[in-house]
């Protein structure tokens, strides 16, 4: 794949904590642009999946229903994640058409400090949290995908 196709997808995981900045223009959290509102929502995931998949449909060849798969997976994955803390007001899976959020009924990752609390003893302990729940499984899972890919491909 080429360099754009992985900053894409970089971008795709962690463009939803954009609305971080709500804060700035006074939106509370709980609004629909709030924190973990809109941009966590699987339609916003959709959207983003659209524009990262026709980013890189040149070098896929054309559009790719495949490639709108991934990045739209990858961005979900973000908002599924924050579902799985043990902080915040939940996830605005279906904005805009409701606001309700949502966690799931475990939630095994400790929730980030926002702001310059991320860079605390705090923030820390939440790296490692992460880094059991997240980061680990992710690399097992990338490094599984090469070689099966190798294998049967």
């Amino acid at each position: 794949m080429p360099v754009g196709f992985w900053w894409w997808t970089i971008a795709c995981a962690m463009l939803p904590d954009i609305d971080v900045i709500s804060f700035t223009f006074g939106i509370r959290y709980d609004d629909l642009f709030g924190h973990r509102g809109f941009t966590h929502s699987l339609l916003f995931a959709a959207l983003l999946g659209v524009a990262a998949a026709r980013a890189n449909a040149s070098a896929a060849g054309g559009w790719s229903f495949s490639l709108w798969i991934w990045f739209t997976a990858v961005t979900a994955s973000h908002g599924l994640l924050d579902a799985l803390t043990d902080g915040g007001r939940g996830i605005a899976f279906l904005a805009p058409f409701t606001n309700h959020r949502y966690f799931f009924p475990w939630r095994p990752i400790e929730v980030s400090p926002i702001g310059v609390g991320f860079f605390s003893m705090r923030g820390l302990h939440v790296l490692a949290s992460e880094s059991v729940w997240i980061w680990v499984p992710s690399a097992i899972i990338a490094v599984s995908a090469r070689v099966v890919r190798r294998r049967w491909w």
